[in-house]
């Protein structure tokens, strides 16, 4: 297993209506790397955004799509998704405030 360092844990957050949803409940949806672990993911929600403190993380792994082209069928990588709730008295995350 490789050594993940905090900067590499998170990718991108994930923007769809179902997580901007759960923005209300404080629970924001990030995709990460795959080999990443829960306390590693809360590590670094913390780390990168000052003042955030995480309640709890839910982790979903997500195979590869099937994908044709042609006659050649292949498949996507597969991912990780991470849904992060923050405590009542932590404070919100700033790169979905815009939205």
């Amino acid at each position: 297993m490789a050594d993940i360092k905090y900067y590499d844990v998170i990718l991108k957050p994930v923007i769809t209506e179902k997580s901007m949803a759960g923005m209300g409940e404080k629970k924001y949806t990030f995709l990460v790397h795959t080999e990443a672990n829960k306390s590693q993911i809360k590590e670094a929600v913390e780390k990168m955004f000052e003042g955030t403190k995480v309640k709890k993380v839910n982790t979903i792994n997500m195979d590869g799509k099937k994908k044709r082209r042609g006659l050649v069928v292949g498949k996507t990588a597969k991912t990780k998704k991470a849904i992060v709730q923050l405590t009542e008295d932590s404070k919100d995350i700033e790169i979905f405030a815009g939205l």
